[in-house]
């Protein structure tokens, strides 16, 4: 899927016991003049890195995953894990995961919510906002908000044709949200699920929406849907502590859980940092937020397919 969105190599390590699988690593290869050339497992989801039965296994898929980079000439592999999975690489604890457990059935969830937060879901609905639910029909409504509010960010945009893969390969497990103001979406989010978990990885609400609360809206109705529907968790995706996306979501009741990006370097640099934290990129995202949408629409998806 990640090859057809962005044109990656990508490839799958098996470990297998007989005719039993006992571990897997995906990994996919980056190869550009802005970034060279590394390895990540995975880029542009919340979660990836190594499955294995014991250590030992997924010692041998890490050995294995790193002479496939040298091979590529590689100066780096991120594993990104949700745990300490190999202690004797360096890593990076600078994200965290935000979930939410849902009660029983759903019952109780407005009752769980804190009041400041009822209190802006009433906001929107007394400013007459109302949100639909549904699938491909919905993407040019999420794209236009999705977009938008990258650009904002001063964040590259991925074209919209990753979501279209992303819909056409799970149509029953993705859905997309829309809040309306008069007609307009002003809000929206494309969610999946599995397992009895809801992930909510894209989320986006226009700035002028922020008075009416459209943004609480949107995840009051994912959250409403999820529980009618008895799924019992709620993943809001990753965050940096104690950013204002942490805080968001943190008063939902989502608890942090620390995340565990972990390398393997070909050489003596530093642990890489493509962020838009990072500092050097700074004068970049300024420029990329004066930008027009239909601008950034265009060139950001050739920028974005290199940042993982």
């Amino acid at each position: 899927m990640l090859t057809r969105a962005f044109g990656h190599a990508s490839t799958c390590l098996l470990a297998k016991d007989a005719d039993r699988v006992v571990g897997v690593l995906p990994l996919v290869t980056f190869r550009s003049a802005l970034t060279g050339c590394f390895v990540v497992s995975l880029p542009f989801v919340n979660y990836g890195g190594i499955v294995a039965d014991d250590p030992e296994i997924e010692q041998q898929l890490m050995t294995r995953a790193i002479a496939e980079a040298q091979s590529a000439g590689a100066r780096y592999i991120e594993f990104r894990h949700d745990r300490r999975v190999l202690p004797a690489l360096p890593a990076r604890q600078h994200k965290v995961a935000m979930t939410l457990t849902l009660p029983p059935d759903g019952a109780g969830l407005w009752e769980g919510l804190d009041r400041k937060v009822r209190n802006q879901v009433r906001k929107a609905e007394k400013s007459g906002l109302e949100t639909v639910s549904g699938g491909r029909e919905l993407l040019a409504d999420f794209y236009a908000v999705f977009a938008h509010n990258m650009r904002d960010l001063g964040t590259p945009v991925y074209s919209r044709r990753f979501f279209e893969i992303v819909i056409d390969a799970f149509p029953e497990h993705t859905r997309i949200f829309c809040v309306r103001q008069q007609g307009r979406t002003v809000a929206a989010a494309l969610v999946y699920h599995h397992d009895g978990t809801v992930e909510i990885p894209w989320a986006s609400a226009l700035r002028t929406s922020n008075d009416v609360c459209a943004n609480v809206l949107l995840y009051w109705d994912v959250i409403r849907w999820a529980g009618a529907n008895r799924f019992t968790r709620i993943d809001f995706g990753r965050s940096t502590r104690d950013s204002g996306t942490f805080r968001f979501k943190r008063q939902w009741g989502a608890v942090p859980h620390d995340l565990v990006w972990e390398y393997w370097m070909a050489g003596d640099a530093p642990l890489p940092d493509l962020s838009p934290a990072n500092p050097r990129y700074r004068t970049a995202i300024a420029v990329w937020r004066r930008l027009p949408v239909p601008v950034t629409c265009a060139v950001g998806p050739f920028i974005a397919r290199h940042l993982p």
